[in-house]
């Protein structure tokens, strides 16, 4: 069933949420966990359900993105016919950038209808999880539904952009809710921005909602038309991480060091990510490391406790660092200590320096800082 799929995943939407880690990048190349890009986990679940086509949508800020992508040999995806596929952002009739989901679908249609499988899988970059898409598009179909909206009941907060699915017992949705306020935190089923449709029914629903002037997809199209549209929800219910801030980044990335999430996340099938040919670590005579993600290619001459090195971090003797998220390339000097902190990439912090955040606020370093 999934052989008969085109993906399609948007690398720009959502990145209001992180400002920090997209200066630079697309919200799809954000680092996480130790070695992975967020974009890893949705094009691995869609290569995972035999989807051999995907279009990546762009917009801009997207040079590291193509870094990490290649070819897409990677993910099995280096093909004459098919495999990887970056989509500019804007339509053939159109110059002008997409700022709206139901803009980027338009942009898009181009390249939906020139394909020839049956059904389109859309998903964004904001989350991490590991959805069997094949259970997902067989639901789809034994539902006979227009649009099947993949859902995940968690914990929501006045501070976050989500929309809120109602269903009945059939699983058909029968109430959206944009952006609801509440008071507080509550639980609710979320819709997680990973979707399917029938191929044709979402080119003759773009162009129609745009012929109508329609601005907003969860507004105009699926709010609106719930009585008239067949949609369906799926209950996923994994891990999911939704990165909504700087605080549930640093949140999620620091669940991967509990055995059983990363048993859940990486457990039942690969996600697949960039192959770099590093050398393994070395850990030095006086180094200690406890409860931490130690990737490729790093140095360890002090102390990591609690923490999430990438490739190549170089920490030096007597340097702690406890609690932190430390990107690739990063040089710690001697008898520095970070508590709490997330550096970017290519950051070098000098001895003897001393820095310090909280679980709610995490002190950030930008990409390329000296201090």
């Amino acid at each position: 069933m999934a052989a008969s799929a085109v993906g399609v995943i948007f690398s720009n939407l959502h990145e209001e949420n992180v400002p920090e880690l997209v200066r630079r990048r697309t919200i799809a190349s954000v680092p996480f966990g130790g070695r992975y890009r967020l974009i890893d986990f949705p094009l691995s679940n869609m290569v995972n359900a035999g989807i051999t086509t995907v279009g990546i949508m762009t917009n801009n800020n997207y040079r590291s993105l193509i870094d990490h992508l290649g070819s897409g040999k990677d993910w099995d995806l280096a093909r004459k016919d098919g495999g990887i596929i970056l989509l500019p952002p804007f339509s053939d009739e159109s110059e002008n950038l997409y700022k709206t989901r139901l803009e980027a679908l338009k942009a898009v249609t181009g390249f939906l209808a020139r394909r020839q499988e049956n059904y389109v899988v859309l998903s964004d970059c904001d989350g991490v999880a590991h959805l069997d898409l094949s259970e997902i598009l067989d639901y789809h179909e034994e539902k006979n539904a227009d649009i099947t909206m993949v859902t995940h009941y968690e914990e929501v907060e006045k501070t976050s952009n989500y929309m809120v699915i109602g269903a009945d017992k059939e699983g058909r949705v029968n109430e959206v809710r944009v952006n609801p306020r509440i008071r507080g935190k509550a639980k609710a089923d979320v819709y997680i921005n990973v979707m399917v449709f029938n191929r044709q029914f979402l080119l003759n629903l773009v162009e129609d909602s745009v012929a109508h002037g329609d601005t907003s997809f969860e507004n105009d199209i699926i709010a609106k038309q719930l009585n008239s549209l067949k949609i369906y929800r799926y209950d996923f219910r994994g891990y999911y991480a939704g990165i909504h801030s700087m605080t549930t980044y640093y949140k999620h990335n620091m669940e991967l060091l509990d055995k059983a999430v990363r048993d859940e996340l990486f457990g039942a099938r690969d996600i697949y990510t960039k192959v770099r040919d590093s050398a393994p670590s070395k850990y030095g005579e006086e180094a200690t490391v406890r409860n931490s993600l130690i990737s490729d290619g790093c140095e360890i001459e002090g102390t990591v406790e609690n923490s999430i090195l990438f490739r190549g971090v170089k920490v030096a003797r007597g340097a702690v660092i406890k609690n932190s998220i430390v990107m690739q390339d990063n040089i710690i000097g001697a008898n520095a200590s970070l508590d709490c902190v997330i550096t970017d990439k290519n950051v070098v912090i000098s001895d003897r320096r001393k820095l310090s955040g909280c679980e709610l606020l995490p002190f950030f370093i930008q990409k390329g800082t000296m201090l």
